[in-house]
């Protein structure tokens, strides 16, 4: 499949080629459910978008049925801004319904299948990204990550997903699961198509509260993979992983080492604190931000209702799926009265903590070596209940929590051929040493 960079440099003509090409190898590919719709909008080089980033004119479902037949109004901020970069819209990919999920089981159009292993999960919630990217059906696409959905079903599948900090990219336009912990990121097929994509898509937005204005030095001119970097890696946080993510660890400590970065050892609080923290203020918000969602504004309505709160109890009850009903109760009970102390603004505090120790990690090290999740791509329906799927974001969650960028990559592949990768955590705002090391590490391994 033809880069990012590459595309951009293509004259007109070609594109159009690419586009017929690429609707081609989709329908050959169908089996894999990684797109809902095929979309086009405009003459652009074609990038995949999450179904749950707005789309002006286009049916964004967050792979959901309670918005069957919502149409966007608007385009988000990271789609005025692909525009004027000379790429379009062309796809709506695959998701767990509302970006609660890690296996792309949960949605509304079916799963989506890992193009490895058609028996294994693609990750999530961003799945239908990955496993586009991977199954060489998108040249890229854009992802969000509220605790690893860019970065799990990156891992997964095999190709490189990235996290900005919190802040350095527009919200304004993405369908909202956590506010404090949504970030839209890249999924490419290399580490410099990553840079590319994300500084078309950074910058501040006035029309988003939450976005940084701090000034914005675009990363791509200036990569430099030969940079020399401490490099901290966490010890007691590689002790739950299996076999073939500690041997990839491994594999990458002495690929960095060898390119004349320096190793330091450390150690973190478990990540069973990272894991609390995240699902009590993840569902506290998802509750409040999907209360919006009642048959009465938009999307889809219940037939057959007695009164406004019969309207409500139906459509809610029709519309969304088991997952998101877990969450929105565990978010609704957190938030309580009697409980919000308790775990609530316990969770606030716990996060400051986890906040705390990246930080003190940093004032030695500029970046830090973490697993992506404890193993590779599991099989559907391994996990036997959804606390055992919430333990598998253990590695991932923490970096939302401290709103930290964050880069996945593949370093390896285990005996069975499955993508074994890890992430490079980066400082706030410094996504250039985030990109450098990535680079580093991706030509030191030369994973294919």
């Amino acid at each position: 499949m033809i880069t990012l960079k590459e595309a951009l440099n293509l004259p007109a003509e070609e594109i159009s080629s690419l586009r017929n090409e690429l609707k081609r190898e989709i329908e050959n590919k169908k089996e894999i459910n990684a797109y809902v719709a095929l979309d086009e909008s405009g003459d652009g080089v074609p990038l995949l978008v999450k179904d749950n980033i707005q789309v002006k004119g286009w049916n964004v479902t967050a792979a959901s049925k309670i918005l069957q037949g919502y149409v966007a109004p608007y385009d988000a901020t990271v789609i005025e801004k692909i525009k004027s970069a000379g790429l379009a819209p062309f796809g709506r990919a695959n998701m767990d319904e509302f970006a609660m999920g890690s296996s792309t089981e949960s949605s509304y159009y079916g799963k989506t299948l890992n193009p490895h292993d058609h028996e294994r999960v693609p990750g999530g919630s961003s799945g239908g990204s990955a496993a586009a990217v991977a199954a060489g059906v998108a040249i890229a696409a854009l992802g969000s990550d509220t605790g690893g959905s860019i970065r799990q079903p990156a891992a997964f599948c095999g190709i490189v997903g990235m996290k900005p900090t919190y802040g350095r990219v527009s919200r304004w336009g993405l369908g909202a699961y956590s506010s404090s912990l949504d970030q839209i990121g890249p999924m490419t097929q290399n580490v410099e198509d990553a840079a590319i994509l994300y500084d078309i898509i950074s910058g501040h937005d006035r029309r988003d509260s939450t976005s940084a204005d701090i000034k914005y030095a675009p990363v791509t001119p200036n990569l430099d993979p030969k940079r020399e970097l401490t490099i901290a890696v966490v010890e007691n946080y590689i002790e739950g992983a299996s076999l073939d993510i500690q041997k990839g660890y491994e594999t990458a400590i002495k690929a960095l080492e060898g390119e004349g970065h320096k190793i330091v050892r450390k150690k973190m609080m478990g990540a069973k604190y990272d894991i609390a923290a995240y699902y009590i203020i993840a569902t506290a918000e998802a509750s409040a931000n999907l209360s919006r969602y009642d048959g009465i504004r938009y999307g889809n309505r219940a037939e057959g209702v007695e009164d406004l709160k019969d309207l409500y109890l139906k459509t809610r009850s029709e519309g969304f799926g088991e997952e998101v009903k877990r969450r929105i109760l565990l978010g609704s009970f957190v938030l309580s009265s009697g409980y919000y102390d308790a775990y609530y603004l316990k969770a606030q505090r716990v996060r400051h903590l986890i906040k705390n120790e990246f930080e003190e990690i940093f004032k030695e090290a500029d970046l830090i070596l973490s697993p992506v999740a404890p193993t590779v791509a599991f099989k559907f329906k391994e996990m036997a209940n959804p606390l055992q799927m919430y333990l598998s974001d253990a590695y991932t969650v923490g970096v939302n929590l401290a709103g930290l960028p964050a880069i996945s990559l593949p370093v390896m592949k285990n005996s069975d051929g499955l993508p074994v990768g890890l992430q490079l955590i980066g400082k706030h705002f410094d996504e250039q040493t985030l990109f450098d090391g990535a680079l580093s590490l991706e030509n030191a391994v030369a994973y294919e």
